[in-house]
């Protein structure tokens, strides 16, 4: 990180994992420590052009024939969402608390749905699709846990993958542990089979060598 650019930071993991939750709780914390905070997500996240491709990727009449094209409109809406928000709040110094990024897509993409790896890969290799996250944290728990949580709350997960079925999602989180066990100086893995309070204390543990002064401000939270 140069000096005065923001933090960026992913959150990521199968439905259920608390990634919302966590976002939420990080962003109290980062803020009590005297950080500016811009929270988003995706797809989506990034105005109106991101917003119309994250409802258009949701849509089953489309997401269902898009093959190999879901990749490409994956990238379109980060890019636009790396442009218009991302890399505007970092260079001003504010730190960027993102709910699913890159990851998602080798998880779900490439792992879940077989598509293929190299040219997720040769995409985020151009700018501004090669901006990589100071620090990931993986939610991770058992794909039959993290599929009962959201759907008891209702949770609105992926486009279309609220279809697949347990295998896939058990491969999606192999993916997500394969690239934690590829970059480890980026990804720590959190153990997110637990209440919120103890996953949120994870949390923190995970970033204190990134954020001076977190660790006590995430005490002060109610």
């Amino acid at each position: 990180m140069s000096d005065g650019r923001g933090w960026f930071i992913t959150l990521e993991g199968i439905e259920g994992a608390g990634k919302t939750t966590q976002a939420e709780l990080l962003v109290r914390a980062l803020r009590t420590a005297g950080r500016r905070v811009v929270a988003t997500r995706e797809p989506g996240g990034g105005g109106l052009v991101a917003e119309t491709l994250r409802a258009l990727l949701k849509e089953p009449a489309v997401w269902k024939e898009l093959g190999l094209a879901e990749i490409y409109l994956y990238a379109a809406a980060r890019a636009h969402h790396l442009e218009s928000l991302v890399l505007p709040a970092l260079a001003d110094g504010r730190d960027v608390i993102c709910d699913r990024y890159l990851d998602s897509t080798r998880a779900y993409q490439g792992f879940g749905r077989g598509r293929p790896r190299q040219i997720i890969e040769d995409l985020h290799a151009l700018p501004p699709l090669d901006l990589r996250p100071d620090r990931t944290l993986l939610l991770d728990l058992p794909p039959r846990v993290g599929l009962a949580r959201a759907r008891e709350r209702g949770e609105d997960g992926p486009a279309g993958y609220d279809e697949e079925s347990l295998a896939f999602f058990e491969r999606v989180r192999g993916g997500f542990r394969q690239i934690a066990e590829d970059d480890p100086s980026r990804v720590r893995v959190v153990d997110a089979d637990a209440p919120p309070e103890e996953v949120h204390a994870r949390v923190i543990d995970a970033l204190v060598d990134l954020v001076p002064g977190l660790e006590s401000a995430a005490g002060k939270l109610p």
